[in-house]
């Protein structure tokens, strides 16, 4: 009878216990917890939290142990230019003799705040568009969708390169021409989810209650297909980093003396063969973070997919 009644009693624990912990499992609850279980994608995060934790403490550290990344020496001479790397200079020095490890630090920010500013600017025109087709549709979803396939049938990088070419050379412009140019895929991803939202019983019983279009959209929609924008979104902050160093490389994006990935692997080009850290360290530095972006973005894609199973 005693081992009959422990029975029951654990029994009943664990259904409590299930009861609970199936009342407070959440979409984005589960997502973390099978997100855990990819390793790439944990590194990845791990990488991106390292860079953007040396971005926003190098003003705390740099300049006083490495040195200012975009003092441009006058007289430099040939042990300072072009050093190779050691325990002073971890990355070597670039051609004026500064070190290129605090031009990467330095160069972090810049890549980051772009590609994180572009890319929410992209993701707001792409999610107003997207919705606005969605749920309207007919002639809404007409012009915008017409709009959409306008915009991209326009080589990208082309077009970017044209409107900095008018707006002039600056990390404000690349904001605009970068954001302005990617939100057609948003737009797109948007549109998708919320035709398949728009139909749920909620949304019926909502608009029943008496609430309005745009309560309904920010409310009940939104929320509910903001899974494959964050997706998509945590991709782009890759690719718009991608776009700033391909524009800065060809002179078109950020100007110096300001650190910058693409501009530093234009300016050691010449070197490559006889100095080769001054193309290496940076490129290393953009391969890994696009590299992460994109890997976390698969790993989120994988986690938010409720036909996943554990």
């Amino acid at each position: 009878m005693l081992s009959v009644s422990i029975g029951k009693a654990k029994g009943q624990r664990l259904d409590k216990e299930g009861a609970k912990s199936a009342r407070t499992r959440t979409l984005w609850g589960d997502a973390l917890q099978r997100l855990k279980k990819n390793k790439l994608a944990v590194i990845s995060f791990v990488w991106v939290v390292l860079m953007i934790l040396l971005a926003l403490t190098a003003d705390l550290w740099v300049v006083r142990v490495l040195g200012d990344p975009s003092y441009v020496s006058t007289e430099v001479t040939a042990t300072m230019s072009r050093m190779p790397p050691t325990l002073a200079h971890p990355f070597g020095t670039d051609e004026l003799g500064r070190d290129i490890l605090a031009r990467v630090v330095y160069g972090a920010q810049v890549s980051l705040r772009v590609g994180v500013l572009a890319t929410l600017i992209a993701t707001t025109i792409g999610m107003i568009l997207g919705s606005l087709a969605a749920y309207f549709g007919r002639l809404f979803d007409a012009i915008i969708m017409r709009l959409t396939d306008i915009f991209m049938a326009v080589p990208y990088t082309l077009f970017a390169i044209a409107l900095l070419a008018v707006l002039g050379p600056s990390e404000r412009n690349i904001y605009i021409a970068i954001g302005c140019l990617g939100w057609t895929s948003v737009c797109r991803v948007v549109r998708s989810s919320i035709l398949q939202v728009k139909e749920n019983d909620y949304v019926a019983a909502a608009r029943a209650l008496g609430a309005g279009n745009l309560r309904i959209i920010l409310r009940h929609i939104l929320p509910n297909s903001m899974a494959s924008v964050v997706v998509y979104a945590t991709m782009s902050i890759g690719s718009a980093i991608m776009t700033e160093a391909a524009l800065s490389y060809l002179g078109l994006g950020i100007q110096p003396p300001t650190a910058s990935w693409g501009l530093m692997i234009s300016a050691g080009q010449s070197f490559l063969s006889v100095s080769p850290w001054l193309v290496i360290c940076p490129g290393i530095a953009i391969l890994g973070t696009v590299l992460a972006f994109t890997l976390m973005g698969d790993g989120l894609r994988d986690a938010l997919d409720v036909k996943v199973t554990d």
